[in-house]
């Protein structure tokens, strides 16, 4: 399953009524949102045709979350469903993250796009081949260390994977307390050593099966008085029959 239908349906089954994209380009993912959404790019140049309330900044992730409100494009309302397609290095993809949950709630989902890439050359921060991720491979395992509380599920949608992030906590700061640190161990030279089973896929789950599990109702159905606690819970019992490729499972909270 290519990654757009996987996104097409996420949107139905979560019907998000507002909706973040970092990462424009021509505008095929973001044709398909039908909310209030805000869609950053410093360089888009889109012409697939848009159907959604839409606020469009030519501008950088980092500038836009430097604004003193960051929601005011939404009026107020935090963001339910966003989508990190943007500079595919490990910093920069980082700190979207950690903008993003902050502007986001309990019952929001984050998706990163090109987190399996199928070469060490397609994963290098120095981009030479036709189709690049750059080095956001060890993006499930940075979040399972230092975030072992959230739901994390690598999908092996096509051509280079996503990576699907809930039970988020807009007030948890230690992603950006330890981000030199995170830097310093994950962040490598080319070539990179893009681990075997990253290149194979083998914690990756099937899309149809990621999209016929019962969790999708966790957050189209939380409350937006919801605590991270609640909604982490309610999503570790609707996904535990997923098995070991759901981050920070089964040893939630050791190291890895």
């Amino acid at each position: 399953m290519r990654y757009q239908a996987f996104l097409d349906q996420v949107h139905s089954k979560l019907a998000p009524q507002t909706y973040l994209e970092i990462g424009v380009r021509s505008g095929t993912s973001l044709s398909l949102a039908r909310c209030r959404t805000v869609a950053i790019d410093p360089a888009f140049a889109i012409s697939t045709e848009i159907q959604c309330d839409l606020r469009l900044f030519r501008t950088t992730s980092d500038e836009y979350f430097n604004r003193p409100d960051p929601l005011a494009a939404t009026e107020g309302r935090p963001f339910d469903l966003a989508f990190i397609d943007g500079l595919h290095l490990l910093e920069f993809a980082l700190r979207d993250f950690i903008h993003v949950e902050r502007y986001s709630s309990a019952g929001s989902l984050i998706i990163f796009d090109d987190v399996l890439p199928h070469s060490r050359d397609e994963a290098a921060r120095s981009p030479h081949t036709r189709f690049w991720t750059g080095d956001l491979y060890p993006m499930m395992t940075i979040l399972s260390r230092y975030r072992p509380e959230l739901t994390i599920i690598p999908v092996d949608t096509a051509s280079r994977g996503l990576l699907l992030i809930m039970g988020l906590d807009p007030q948890n700061g230690r992603l950006a307390e330890n981000y030199h640190q995170i830097l310093a161990e994950y962040r490598h030279p080319d070539p990179q050593p893009v681990p075997p089973e990253v290149l194979d896929r083998l914690l990756a789950m099937p899309p149809q099966r990621i999209l016929d599990a019962s969790f999708w109702n966790v957050l189209a159905q939380a409350s937006p008085n919801a605590s991270p606690e609640q909604i982490q819970i309610e999503l570790m019992r609707h996904t535990a029959s997923l098995g070991e490729a759901i981050g920070g499972r089964p040893a939630r909270g050791e190291a890895v």
